[in-house]
This record gives structure tokens, C-alpha cells and sequence, in this order.
């Protein structure tokens, strides 16, 4: 028996510290990670000694130490392991997180996602939509991003109503670059990847292509790429076939990977402690 109603002696003893602990994750290929010192984040890459590489949406790889408690994953501190040889016994969710037992929709929270198109919101639900639903967060699609401002206003942010925004083409002096920059609110985050469509956000090997060609200026660009791939039907027919070829994160460039895990680590409710 120990402790000071056991020995006055006992009291002269140093108090010994408790290891604070993180739950573990396995540092798995494409899993989108937050380094808490530098704020890099990126999708993995490779995993080896005590180091791990994770490729930004800029595509700039950063080699990072693993240590205890180092990273952020969906918002909650974890830390890194090697990935097991099998993960037989581990179930994930397309977009790479660990399947939870029970898989009961949370009801709708007032936070949403909004999406520029129909074939944005149907990707992100493929991929994220049992994060989403575990999270009781709706997507929305915008059907274009001209009044971004307006939606935004109308919406009515707060603290406890956060709005994320996906916007495709989103780089310097694009008209969607320009957009985004009329809104100015501490409760909407916007994200966005390079391409001028969703469409190329999936990996070109994923559809039987080495890549995806450029389309002229002054061509529509999903009637170029119908051209291009040779398809005569109805440009809904063929984006389904294009999204049946997606099955998980890893089928999506990172760019498109990182910008919506941050839209979701935004507007999901914080973890219970």
C-alpha cells in the first residue's frame, strides 16, 4: 500500500509525471496530416525511419520528423505509426479515415459546404460522405460562384454557423480568384484547386488517360474533352462513368484531398473532450 495515509515517508517521494499519450494513426499513402509546429499540410507520401514526407497542394514535399503528439488528422492530435503489414483487420472510409462501428448519421448541424456545381457536390459526397454525415455536415452546390457574395450574406456566418467554400480554378488573377477575394468574414474559409473543372481533379490514370489534354480557348471545355475521349453520348452520361471510376482519396489529386479535408476540419463541430 502506498500513498501519504500509508507512510509519512512517502510524502518525500517525487511525484512521478504522466506520459501524456495520442491516439495513433497509420501513416498510410494520401492521408491528409497537419504538422503542428510548421503548419505544413499535406497528403503522405512515404514513411520511413523516424521521418515522414507529405506533399502539399503546391505539390512541395517536406520531409518531417515523427514524433509523439506532432500532428494533427481531422483535427484531433495523433500520433504517427508505421502502417501495419496487413489492415485486414482495420476498416476506412473512402476518404481514408477509420470506419466507426456505428455509422449513424449525426443530425444536421447549422455549419454547411458549399460546392460550385452538381458534379462537385456528387464527387465530395463519394469520397467524404460518411465523414460528412458522421459530422451532421450538408454540401451544397453554389450552380456558379458569380454572386459568391450575396450567398455568403444571405447565409449569415457565426461562430456556430461557419460556411466552407470549394472553388475550382482557384489560383492568382483567375476570375474565381478575384471571387473569393469580395469575402471577408471570420466564419467562412475558401479553398480551391488548380484545375478549371472537378473533372480533373481525378487522377488521369484512374480514367485510362496519361493525362489530361489541354482544351482550347473558346471551346467548352467538357465538349473538348467528349472529343477528346472519343464519347458521343450526353455529358451527364459520361461524368457518370468518369465518377464510377473513383473509389477512395487516392483516385483525387492532393490538391482537391487537402482543400476539402480543411473545409471540413473547419466546419465540423470540434471533438468532445
Amino acid at each position: 500500500m502506498s500513498g501519504i495515509l500509508s507512510n509519512p515517508n512517502d510524502m518525500m517521494e517525487p511525484r512521478k509525471k504522466r506520459k501524456r499519450t495520442w491516439p495513433t494513426i497509420e501513416a498510410r499513402p494520401g492521408v491528409v496530416l497537419r504538422h503542428r509546429t510548421t503548419g505544413h499540410v499535406g497528403s503522405i507520401v512515404s514513411f520511413a525511419g523516424h521521418q515522414v514526407t507529405i506533399r502539399d497542394k503546391n505539390n512541395r514535399e517536406h520531409r518531417l520528423p515523427v514524433a509523439a503528439g506532432a500532428f494533427s488528422y481531422k483535427g484531433q492530435t495523433v500520433t504517427l505509426v508505421r502502417p501495419a503489414a496487413s489492415a485486414a483487420a482495420t476498416q476506412f472510409t473512402a476518404s481514408g479515415s477509420i470506419k466507426e462501428e456505428k455509422t449513424k448519421a449525426r443530425q444536421a448541424i447549422g455549419s454547411r459546404i458549399l460546392v460550385e456545381g452538381l458534379h462537385d457536390a456528387e464527387l465530395v459526397e463519394k469520397v467524404w460522405g460518411a465523414d460528412l454525415r458522421g459530422e451532421g455536415v450538408v454540401v451544397l452546390p453554389l450552380h456558379g460562384a458569380d454572386d459568391l457574395a450575396a450567398e455568403v450574406a444571405s447565409f449569415s456566418p457565426s461562430d456556430n454557423r461557419r460556411l466552407g467554400i470549394l472553388l475550382d480554378h482557384l489560383v492568382s488573377n483567375t476570375k474565381e480568384s478575384y471571387i473569393a477575394a469580395t469575402v471577408n468574414n471570420p466564419h467562412v474559409l475558401i479553398t480551391g484547386h488548380e484545375y478549371v473543372d472537378v473533372w480533373q481533379a481525378i487522377r488521369p490514370q484512374v480514367i485510362g488517360i496519361k493525362a489530361w489534354p489541354q482544351i482550347p480557348k473558346g471551346t467548352d471545355w467538357k465538349t473538348g474533352i467528349k472529343e477528346f475521349l472519343g464519347f458521343k453520348g450526353e455529358t451527364g452520361v459520361l461524368w457518370k462513368h468518369l465518377l464510377s471510376q473513383v473509389s477512395s482519396y487516392r483516385d483525387l489529386e492532393p490538391s482537391l484531398v487537402g482543400a476539402v479535408e480543411q473545409l471540413i476540419d473547419f466546419v465540423a463541430p470540434p471533438p468532445q473532450e
